[in-house]
This record gives C-alpha cells, sequence and structure tokens, in this order.
C-alpha cells in the first residue's frame, strides 16, 4: 500500500485555544484548550519528519533546538530544524526569530534570566500566508493569536530559555550551548517552477513544496516517503481519500487526484527537489 492517512493526536496546551480552524472539532468550552494537532504514523518515533497545526493564544516559551550533530552528542536520533506556514493571524500577531543584534552567550544567558531577551528578539509582524523556515540553534518564539503549519524533523527536543514567568522548567545550558547568536537571516527560497508548484523549502534536511489542485504525478523513489498536507480541498491518492484538516504518507509512485480548489502542501527529506 502506497499511501497511509496518519492518525490525528490532539495535544493540550495551556497556550492552545477552544476555537481551532475549519476542519478540526473545537474541544469542549469546560476541556483543556488545545494547542497543537499531529499526525501519527502508526510507530511515531521512526519517521525522519512531523506535521503539526498549532493554534495559539499566548506567547510561546522563548526556545530553539539542536542540530543533528548537536543531538546525537547527546543522545539523541536528530536535531530539529522547522518552518512554518501561518493560515489564520490576528492583526497584531507576531512571531520572534533570532537576535536583533549580534550576542554573546552571556548576554543571551543574562537576558533570558532576567526577562530582557524578550526585547532582544526580532518580533515580526506576520499574516496569513507568510512563511518562515527556522534552522536548528535559532532563537525563536510563536506568538499569540496564530493557525499555523509546522513542519519540522521528528523531534520533540526543545530547549525552552524564557517562559514570562510560568513555572516550568528552562534549560539553559543546552539551549545556549546549541544557540545561533547571530540575527536571522532568511535562507533563498526557489519560489514558483513551474505553473501550480512552488518549492518552500530545498535542503537541507528537507524539502517542502506547495501545490495547486488537479492531477499531479507523485514521482518517490523507492525509500522516500511523503507527506501530502492538504490546506483546502480535498481528493484521493493511492486509493485513499484526503480532505483538508488530514495528512497522509505516500511511500511511492501515485497519481494525486485533488480537487481544483486544493491547495496542498508536500514535504520530504533531503536536499533537493525531486
Amino acid at each position: 500500500m502506497t499511501a497511509t492517512l496518519l492518525a490525528t493526536k490532539r495535544v493540550e496546551k495551556p497556550w492552545g485555544r477552544h476555537k481551532l480552524y475549519p476542519g478540526f472539532p473545537d474541544p469542549s468550552p469546560e476541556g483543556e484548550p488545545i494547542g497543537e494537532v499531529w499526525f501519527q504514523s502508526p510507530h511515531p518515533e521512526e519517521p525522519e519528519m512531523l506535521i503539526k497545526y498549532l493554534f495559539t493564544s499566548e506567547k510561546l516559551s522563548v526556545q530553539d533546538h539542536p542540530s543533528d550533530e548537536e543531538a546525537q552528542k547527546r543522545g539523541l536520533p536528530r536535531g530539529k530544524d522547522e518552518c512554518w506556514l501561518i493560515l489564520d493571524a490576528e492583526p497584531d500577531s507576531t512571531i520572534a526569530i533570532g537576535p536583533k543584534q549580534k550576542m554573546t552567550a552571556d548576554e543571551l544567558r543574562a537576558s533570558a534570566l532576567d526577562g530582557s531577551i524578550e526585547d532582544k528578539l526580532d518580533w515580526k509582524p506576520v499574516k496569513p500566508g507568510d512563511f518562515y523556515y527556522s534552522h536548528s540553534g535559532v532563537v525563536h518564539a510563536i506568538g499569540a493569536g496564530l493557525t499555523l503549519i509546522e513542519v519540522q524533523q521528528n523531534s520533540d527536543t526543545t530547549y525552552r530559555l524564557y517562559d514570562y514567568g510560568r513555572p516550568r522548567e528552562l534549560h539553559l545550558d543546552d539551549g545556549i550551548a546549541v544557540a545561533d547568536l547571530e540575527p536571522y537571516v532568511a535562507p533563498l527560497r526557489p519560489g514558483t517552477v513551474e505553473p501550480g508548484r512552488t518549492i518552500l523549502v530545498e535542503g537541507p534536511k528537507f524539502v517542502l513544496e506547495r501545490w495547486n489542485g488537479g492531477k499531479r504525478q507523485i514521482n518517490l523513489p523507492e525509500g522516500k516517503p511523503g507527506w501530502l498536507v492538504p490546506i483546502r480541498g480535498e481528493g484521493v491518492v493511492g486509493g485513499v481519500a484526503w480532505r483538508a484538516g488530514e495528512c497522509v504518507l505516500v511511500t511511492g509512485p501515485e497519481l494525486l487526484h485533488a480537487s481544483e480548489d486544493a491547495d496542498l502542501l508536500f514535504a520530504y527529506t533531503g536536499t533537493a527537489r525531486l
């Protein structure tokens, strides 16, 4: 079988929401808010990538993640590069990505301890359609009032540097050790490479494409899975029906049938597009 509809895991978070996004049922008003929806294979630890939706009502912690090399030093299978596509945003929503100015490790530690790190980060206003790639080591924080899709290496290793006074553990030693202390520079994006096909990320850890609807041949080589993430629309691939708010793991060459109004993401590991 070359296509599998992935299981949906709803994750409660204190910064989550009771009002989610079209395609996702809202939690009970009396229940805990939902902050994340993960799409998982039958063996969640195995795939190299993980797809999530995030729904925020408060700022997330200031944090960073290790590279593959730094993760393996700590006995972990891989690091965490990630990217975010903004689906919905309140007018004043922001994302912090990197410091405004170059910092030293000592400056990062001191500002994390006294809270001034919040003012030293580059908070960027965001709107639907915006896209950011955050490589391992980038100090960042996702703001409030956002709905976004996160495409990442399959790692849940997060080093929390600052959490606005919330009573949660910080990880200053590891977080500072792996931090990129330079201002963030966005990688080049290839952009539209043919009608209906845009490359949002091209390596080094994964490729992320955005497709329009209609028929499309997916040509995955043996052993390389791909993750189909429908933002809008519905269709069929490999005999599996899908709709917006779901995710399909594709594991071989397959013909995709998507409604004409579809808006799709397709992710796979590697440094170059297929």
